[in-house]
């Protein structure tokens, strides 16, 4: 394959020598701009070239996605020098206005068929898989859009060739036969009138269905070039991610995008929370299994939901725990006033602002107390105090009460909230 590419390669440059040589004797500016289509299938075959070198390249870690957007950069940039050769052309043609040289018709005639013939014969010999694909999805030029009226006429008459002409034709074949049309209409009038003005008004027709054919590629590789959604799957995209919201075990789907790698291949990321209790490899499957019916390339990110919610505590607390003078007691600081604190459950209220990506605003998950193990090795006794107690005042609060020993108390993290829940402050005081 790709030695059948570098021969047709070799003969386009010997054409296309020929062809400017013959545009040079001619005088002919409508022969130049339809030289450069011909200099157009050298890009093509270039471009041919990349893409049977691309599909032999395996991705690599320098380039995860492969090469696919070397086929998209090669029709991008082979579509604007197009481009770029047709406003040279107008250019040009602006000035021979002003004053109209004299064009030798000896080899016009012949160079336009000889350019047609092997503009033609490279298109159908070699299967361009880039341009094939551009054409398609690319929106149809101006000139497509007419000759597809003329097609729908004229099927009218002769059914039998709606296979050729409908639903739309090749637009480079058909750039091709147009250009060499216009050229022939040159020579004809140039033959028998000397109308030498036509030959620059046929070089503007070329260069104008030049442009207009090559920009809808333009933007459709550019777009791809820009990692932007196709429009046409966009529909798709959404009913897959309604699809995947339904899983179960799935409580969120977010950060979603999907761009396309190249042509016909899309890639895409998103992340997705699922429960506590749910089996991520299976909603991993589940997931990957729906959307890659459409994305080739995924990448799938599972968050588990970490929503904590505080105990209130219950049943018997060991006795390392009761015994404060083992242990230093920090109180972290209030996150909101009292007014904000359920007296319940002592849990501060959400707050108002969203929370960061990636982390869940979990209530009263970061309140808790820290407890230090205090390294200085003290007795143990019976309700007794040793030496000096550097935190008397936060213990000695509600100890008084009956029942309840002088050191068997515990504190939370909240310095305002009652250590006993329906603690009388009249301590020692007669009740009425």
């Amino acid at each position: 394959m790709s030695w059948k590419i570098l021969l047709f390669g070799v003969i386009n440059l010997i054409c296309t020598g020929f062809l400017l040589m013959w545009c040079s004797s001619t005088n002919s500016i409508a022969l130049t701009a339809y030289t450069y289509l011909t200099i157009f299938d050298l890009f093509s075959l270039m471009t041919c070239l990349i893409s049977y070198w691309v599909t032999m390249r395996k991705p690599s870690p320098v380039y995860s996605f492969g090469f696919e957007r070397l086929e998209v950069l090669a029709v991008f940039a082979s579509t604007v020098l197009a481009q770029l050769g047709a406003l040279f052309i107008l250019k040009e043609s602006a000035e021979r206005f002003l004053e109209q040289p004299e064009i030798h018709t000896g080899r016009l005639l012949v160079g336009t068929f000889v350019a047609l013939s092997f503009n033609l014969f490279t298109m159908l010999s070699i299967r361009n898989k880039p341009f094939a694909y551009v054409s398609e999805a690319a929106s149809t030029s101006w000139l497509q859009e007419h000759v597809a009226d003329l097609s729908r006429s004229l099927c009218g008459i002769i059914p039998g060739l709606s296979s050729i002409f409908l639903p739309r034709m090749n637009p480079f074949v058909l750039i091709d036969l147009a250009g060499a049309f216009a050229l022939c209409i040159t020579y004809m009038l140039i033959e028998i009138n000397n109308y030498f003005a036509v030959d620059t008004a046929s070089a503007i027709a070329i260069a104008l269905m030049t442009f207009g054919t090559m920009y809808p590629m333009s933007v459709y590789s550019g777009k791809v070039l820009l990692q932007t959604t196709p429009p046409h799957v966009i529909g798709q995209l959404d009913k897959l991610i309604r699809e995947v919201s339904t899983l179960d075990g799935v409580l969120e789907v977010r950060n979603e995008h999907f761009w396309t790698l190249g042509f016909g291949s899309l890639a895409g990321s998103v992340h997705v929370r699922i429960r506590r209790d749910a089996n991520e490899q299976m909603v991993l499957a589940h997931v990957t299994n729906r959307l890659y019916t459409l994305v080739s390339t995924l990448t799938v990110q599972i968050f588990k939901d970490d929503w904590i919610r505080p105990a209130l505590l219950s049943g018997p607390v060991a006795a390392n725990v009761l015994n404060f003078s083992d242990h230093h007691i920090i109180p972290m600081p209030l996150l909101k006033g009292a007014d904000d604190l359920n007296p319940v459950t002592s849990t501060p209220a959400k707050p108002s602002s969203p929370p960061p990506e990636f982390s869940f605003n979990t209530p009263g998950k970061n309140v808790n107390p820290v407890i230090l193990l205090n390294t200085q090795t003290r007795p143990y006794g019976f309700g007794l105090n040793h030496g000096h107690t550097p935190y008397s005042n936060m213990l000695n609060q509600g100890l008084g009460v009956p029942g309840i020993g002088a050191t068997q108390g515990l504190r939370t993290g909240f310095t305002n909230i009652p250590s006993r829940y329906g603690t009388n402050n009249r301590i020692g005081q007669p009740r009425p």
